[in-house]
């Protein structure tokens, strides 16, 4: 991913898709009121929709991890320094400026004392830990309750059980500690507690349990865990944790159910971290494992979950690993190591996976980045280290994104029998034009057209592949991110319902193009246009929903579609893809099922005020007289699912009439529908 935070095509010999008309933008609104469709199943196309191209993404980035998937409620458990780089720190303490006075009383974030008129009860331990670098020295007053706290959301809508463990070392007696939820900021307020009577003079794991009353603590509700000491103890404390006793073998419960629905076939471990990330730090006893910082994104690595984690997880939700190796900072022999490890971990162990040689490499922002001289020399080593342990692994080299890729490609081609797949990438920000004071609707409509237009570049991209004759008939693209991202409230990016017209009209690009690119992987399955986590509530993007909308279809075979409806032309548009002819304001796919009794209609309406009433006339195929359909649409291109209106936007039931063998379908403006028909008996 990088740090910044695109008409229809020939394919296997035949059209699957025609529009007709031009439109400049912008357009008398009543020109788009009707489109006509017309499908023929009896043509269709020479390859099938590999599951694979419903493939996600998961990075440690943001709360994707830590925060989301991995179902420990505490901030930095082993009381660590230097977790966050300064950029971080800045913006934490702007959204909590007590912290930095925590700070000056020698607790680490975003850890706080349990009462600030104490002020210095608190020392960091270096070289006595029982976990990473550095322990907490906690030091009691007679006949007053000193601690530590920390401010949390805790799933209390699903669980009121919670169990965790800390590490302690006993300095002074008596040795009474204490571990509470409390009221956020109001001490004399607790929601639940248990008392840990300390032993011997070591290091010692303790484990404790808490449950809370119905009706203490509200959902959304922000609490304080505390742990204290009584009297003149003086303890060492280290790695603690809480978990709600309904985790999934470390997972937030919600978050598994919510990506196992989504039906992904593949979930990619990558990005830029990958860079810097040594496996090795992140297995065996979680306990033991090592808080460092995530260098890529300036935030906290605890190495809570690594490889075994994350097999977990794709097995919990039905999908199979692909793994960026690190070619930054690593070797060869530790990526054969970690390819070696993972497939004595998966499945049947015998191996085939897929594995990325690298994230963007030709970035500078890549830790250790190779330069275009080396990159061919670097995938070849790392290419013969992984097949020798793993002959049947599935190579992935690192790519050009769509707008450099030539002299990149070029250079890897130069070895094709070291890969299977090229990758590529396109995270794009949707308010970066080339246009000056461009409308909210033009960028709107510039990011609607871009998958138009990466089509287009897909197939440049891969006719460079078979002009290189060895390269020819082994190697494909894997599009192995795509997001659309943008800053502010008021522009389409991943996460409102403009980020779903993006996300459908890319996946139906991606049907189009599933012979040549039959891989790809969303940003992200948790965090960006998937899964979100706020204040302990899980919920989907609507990008989310406009995936899962697609990822469950019975569909996999296209068929002849043409679309008769207006279109327009981009220029001066994204300033990675600025001029894209033609778009059309209907986007539709039709798709049979293997059995050839089901035909999936995915469409997308770009247009942002008109809904388009449309005649589909279908041949080769009676149509039952049940249809169904679901519609993703809201008021606002804007318009967000959050944790207080987490289903504000998702697919209902929309009506389908049929009439003197037509299908009579309009379709909701800005929206995103998906049709099933059935054949009649």
């Amino acid at each position: 991913m990088k740090k910044a935070f695109l008409p229809f095509l020939a394919a296997s010999g035949f059209l699957l898709a025609t529009t007709e008309s031009n439109a400049q933008i912008p357009r008398t609104p009543e020109a788009y009121e009707s489109a006509k469709i017309e499908i023929d199943t009896s043509k269709k196309a020479s390859y099938k929709i590999p599951r694979t191209i419903f493939g996600s993404f998961l990075e440690p980035i943001g709360n994707s991890t830590y925060g989301g998937l991995w179902a420990d409620v505490l901030q930095n458990p082993s009381f660590e320094e230097g977790l966050w780089n300064a950029v971080n720190l800045k913006r934490i303490l702007a959204e909590e400026p007590m912290l930095a006075r925590s700070s000056e009383l020698g607790l680490p974030l975003p850890w706080e004392p349990l009462d600030y008129e104490q002020q210095n009860r608190y020392a960091p331990r270096w070289n006595d830990a029982a976990n990473s670098y550095r322990s907490l020295l906690v030091m009691g007053l007679p006949e007053e309750e000193v601690g530590v706290r920390q401010k949390v959301y805790l799933p209390v809508h699903r669980t009121l059980r919670y169990t965790g463990y800390l590490y302690a070392k006993l300095l002074r007696r008596p040795g009474k500690l204490s571990v509470s939820i409390r009221q956020r900021n109001r001490a004399n307020v607790i929601f639940a507690e248990s008392s840990i009577t300390l032993q011997g003079e070591g290091w010692a794991p303790y484990q404790f349990h808490l449950e809370l009353s119905a009706a203490k603590l509200s959902p959304l509700e922000a609490s304080d865990f505390v742990v204290s000491v009584e009297g003149e103890t003086r303890v060492l404390l280290d790695q603690t944790t809480l978990f709600p006793d309904d985790n999934v073998d470390g997972l937030d419960p919600d978050v598994v159910s919510m990506a196992k629905a989504m039906k992904s076939p593949i979930v990619r471990f990558g990005g830029n971290f990958t860079s810097a990330y040594h496996w090795r730090d992140a297995v065996g006893p979680p306990e033991k494992r090592t808080s460092m910082m995530n260098v890529a994104w300036g935030i906290p690595e605890y190495n809570t979950f690594g490889t075994d984690e994350f097999l977990r997880f794709c097995e919990l939700i039905g999908a199979r690993p692909q793994i960026a190796l690190n070619l930054g900072t690593g070797t060869p022999d530790e990526a054969a190591a970690w390819v070696s490890y993972v497939n004595g971990h998966w499945g049947d162990k015998s191996g085939g996976l897929s594995w990325e040689l690298g994230n963007e490499l030709w970035a500078k922002f890549q830790v250790g980045y190779p330069t275009l001289q080396r990159i061919a020399g670097l995938t070849r080593a790392f290419s013969e280290a992984v097949r020798r342990v793993d002959p049947n692994a599935v190579l992935i080299g690192t790519g050009g994104d769509e707008d450099f890729y030539r002299d990149w490609n070029a250079a890897q081609l130069k070895n094709p029998s070291a890969l299977n797949y090229l990758s590529t990438h396109f995270v794009v920000t949707t308010t970066e034009v080339q246009k000056k004071t461009p409308s909210p609707d033009f960028l709107a409509l510039a990011s609607f057209a871009l998958p138009v237009g990466l089509e287009t570049k897909l197939h440049e991209m891969y006719a460079q592949i078979q002009s290189t004759p060895e390269a020819r008939d082994n190697v494909k693209i894997a599009f192995t991110e795509w997001l659309f991202w943008a800053q502010g409230a008021n522009a389409v990016r991943y996460d409102n319902m403009g980020g779903a017209i993006d996300a459908a009209g890319f996946l139906n690009m991606l049907m189009r193009t599933a012979d040549i690119v039959p891989l790809a992987d969303m940003t992200g399955i948790i965090s960006f246009g998937g899964i979100q986590k706020e204040r302990s509530k899980v919920f989907g993007a609507p990008a989310y929903w406009a995936f899962r909308m697609y990822s469950n279809a019975d569909a996999t075979t296209p068929v002849e579609t043409r679309v008769h409806v207006e279109k327009y032309n981009v220029e001066e548009g994204s300033a990675r893809l600025p001029n894209i002819p033609e778009v059309p304001y209907l986007d539709v796919v039709a798709a049979l099922n293997d059995s050839g009794d089901t035909l999936t209609l995915f469409c997308v309406n770009r247009h942002l005020s008109r809904d388009i009433s449309t005649d589909i006339s279908i041949s080769g195929f009676h149509v039952s007289p049940d249809p169904s359909a679901q519609t993703l649409y809201a008021p606002s291109l804007y318009m967000k699912n959050d944790e207080t209106n987490p289903e504000a936007i998702r697919p209902i039931e929309t009506s389908v009439n049929m009439e003197g063998g037509k299908i009579l379908v309009k379709f909701r403006h800005a929206s995103v529908t998906v049709i099933t028909l059935r054949k009649s008996r």
